[in-house]
C-alpha cells in the first residue's frame, strides 16, 4: 500500500469520527462558535506537530505564491467548516456527510480544469457513481 493511500484511509477514518463527534458536540451550541472552538484545537494541534517534528525550519523556504495559495486554501477551509457545522446542526449526519463528500467530484472536475489532470474511464465512472450515491442518500 502506497504511503498516500495509508494516509488517505486515516483521513477518511478521522473525518468520520469528526462528523459523529461534532454532531454530538453541537447540541445546544451555535455552529459558528463550535467551528471556532474546533479550529482553535486544530491550530494548537497542528503547530504542536510542526514544532515537535522540526518542520518549522521550513517556513523561510515558502514562496510568496505558496503563502498566497495556502492562505486562500485556509479561507476555503474556514468557509467549508462553517457551512459543514451548520449543516450538521440542521440535518442528519447520514445525509449531510454524503453531500459534503460530493466535493470529491467537484475536486476531480477542478483538477481537470485547473491542474490539467486527465480524466480516465475510472475517474468518470467513479465520479458518476459518487454523484448517484450522493443523490440517493441526500434526497
Amino acid at each position: 500500500m502506497g504511503g498516500w493511500l495509508f494516509f488517505a484511509i486515516l483521513s477518511a477514518i478521522f473525518a468520520a469520527a469528526t462528523s459523529i463527534l461534532a454532531k454530538i458536540g453541537l447540541e445546544g451550541v451555535n455552529s459558528n462558535l463550535a467551528t471556532a472552538i474546533r479550529t482553535a484545537v486544530v491550530l494548537v494541534f497542528a503547530w504542536g506537530i510542526v514544532f515537535v517534528t522540526g518542520a518549522h525550519r521550513g517556513i523561510s523556504e515558502i514562496t510568496t505564491r505558496g503563502y498566497i495559495f495556502l492562505i486562500l486554501s485556509g479561507i476555503a477551509t474556514g468557509f467549508s467548516w462553517l457551512a459543514y457545522f451548520r449543516a450538521l446542526q440542521l440535518g442528519e449526519v447520514s445525509r449531510v456527510v454524503p453531500v459534503d463528500k460530493s466535493s470529491v467530484v467537484i475536486t476531480m472536475i477542478l483538477a481537470f480544469l485547473i491542474l490539467g489532470e486527465q480524466f480516465t474511464g475510472k475517474t468518470i465512472v467513479g465520479g458518476i457513481l459518487i454523484t448517484a450515491g450522493v443523490l440517493v442518500l441526500a434526497l
